[in-house]
């Protein structure tokens, strides 16, 4: 596993988390030449972050993280054991249709290309905008989560997590674990515990463990008596920084003050590769997300490109590596070293068990459909935290006759800041649909251009492995000039 300027692959996987890494150990286990991208410096992606140094330890920290986080250096250590190349620390910020990568690394980008990429870069926590969730001291829950496993660090103020899925009961009985003051936890979902179970019933001889362990989280913020309010319509107060959560629960007002509020309503494929490589994506009314469409291997639209994982669609850290190995044996075939009788044959317990993962799923989407985060947005709340435009901002816009989505991201520079729309494009797509009364589907996305990740001009300057001959150098969609730069 070696740290080079690459200039060619066969395969080239981004992301190290479980579909990239069960991707990339099956496909060097096949023979194909193998090199996985991540943007960390040890493998494992956000799931499993940090975690051969964290599983093996006997300490408190380990206990905190819990057996299924534990789990995950098997992977990993498949991953090391398989041949497959490794470049951590390196940032993909362009893969273009051809099978051209774009990577930085150590203060230099060069392009590599690859004859199959899979992207495995797994999801992202959706954005919650309510009302005062840009103060200093509002986060995502999941961020903290990753302060655990990357560092160990835990509050020491007081706490309040918001939102819905099981992520927030997770992260809770970590920070209880972890002695974190945990002031309380306000459950955003519409489903009443009681209709959680009884929809839970006929999942309970296939995944018995996993609703028990999701019980026994409750179970465990009773017994400390950590409250647990149904809770709606959040805002959060403070000046200079979050100082209380109010939030309607029982027909009356109810705040709460605390020094951190975390927020989480489920996460969302991060398909920002895919949005700039014109891959076909289609809107996931389950899910309430955009992810790219996909055949049953991970195939896109975009001949050379598959994804894997969480980012074609929400599945889970088991369902992820099903689908890295799915697209690993396809990517095999691809490149001549299996038939195709051998792939469909060794694809279908991979499918068989990608299948039963999905009736969880669709258990999980249903009870935990996001609320706030889809709520009609107040016209003085930050729909695009980084150029600082409100929703009355947009709804001005589109009342003065803006109706393409792409259009008024021009022209409001939502989605143009740092984070190439990653906190707004949904947001922004919704009061489009509202406005327009229609529905996100046909509003459709943004069209995002390349680099998806900040690269600045000195390294674009000294690109290496450039075809100087081949002008330009950096391309999105082969055969259309317009998208190239």
């Amino acid at each position: 596993m070696t740290h080079l300027q690459r200039e060619s692959c066969e395969l080239a996987i981004v992301g190290g988390g479980p579909a990239g890494l069960a991707a990339a150990t099956l496909a060097a286990e096949l023979g194909v030449e193998t090199v996985l991208f991540d943007e960390q410096s040890a493998p494992g992606g956000q799931v499993y972050r940090n975690v051969e140094a964290n599983a093996p330890r006997h300490d408190a920290l380990a206990a905190i993280l819990g057996g299924d986080y534990a789990g995950g250096l098997a992977l990993v250590r498949a991953f090391r054991a398989s041949g497959a190349a490794y470049e951590p620390e390196s940032a993909v910020w362009q893969v273009a249709a051809s099978g051209k990568v774009g990577v930085s690394r150590g203060g230099r980008a060069y392009l590599t290309r690859a004859q199959r990429v899979v992207l495995a870069t797994g999801a992202m926590e959706r954005p919650v905008p309510v009302p005062g969730w840009t103060l200093p001291g509002v986060m995502g829950a999941g961020a903290v989560q990753t302060l655990m496993k990357a560092s160990g660090i835990v509050p020491d103020r007081p706490v309040v997590l918001a939102g819905c899925g099981p992520l927030l009961y997770l992260v809770a009985v970590q920070l209880v674990r972890a002695n974190a003051p945990l002031v309380a936890v306000v459950d955003t979902s519409a489903a009443t515990l009681a209709g959680t179970v009884r929809a839970a019933l006929p999942l309970l001889p296939a995944f018995a463990g996993d609703l028990a362990k999701g019980l026994s989280w409750i179970a465990t913020l009773k017994a400390r008596r950590i409250p647990i309010h149904k809770g709606s319509r959040l805002v959060v107060e403070g000046t200079g920084r979050v100082e209380a959560v109010t939030f309607d629960s029982g027909g009356r007002r109810v705040r709460i003050a605390t020094s951190l509020l975390l927020l989480h309503e489920g996460v969302i494929p991060n398909n920002q590769v895919t949005t700039s490589l014109r891959c076909k994506h289609v809107w996931n009314v389950a899910q309430a997300a955009w992810r790219p469409e996909t055949d049953p291997f991970g195939a896109t639209s975009s001949a050379r490109v598959a994804v894997a994982g969480d980012g074609a669609g929400i599945g889970g850290a088991r369902a992820a590596v099903h689908r890295g190995r799915l697209a690993a044996l396809d990517a095999a075939f691809r490149l001549g070293r299996i038939g195709r009788d051998e792939r469909d044959a060794r694809a279908r317990p991979e499918r068989t068990a990608l299948a039963r993962e999905a009736r969880l799923r669709a258990f999980l989407d249903r009870v935990y459909r996001p609320a706030e985060a889809v709520r009609p947005l107040d016209d003085d709340t930050l729909a695009c935290r980084c150029e600082e435009v409100s929703a009355g901002e947009l709804r001005g816009l589109i009342a003065e006759g803006f109706t393409d989505l792409n259009q008024l991201k021009s022209f409001s520079r939502c989605g143009m800041g740092q984070c190439q729309g990653r906190m707004c494009a949904g947001t922004v797509g919704r009061i489009l649909a509202e406005g327009l009364a229609t529905d996100m589907a046909a509003v459709g996305h943004y069209r995002l251009r390349i680099p998806v990740k900040p690269l600045p001009l000195a390294e674009l300057a000294e690109l290496g492995h450039a075809d100087r001959n081949d002008k330009p150098v950096l391309e999105v969609a082969d055969g259309d000039p317009s998208q190239r730069i």
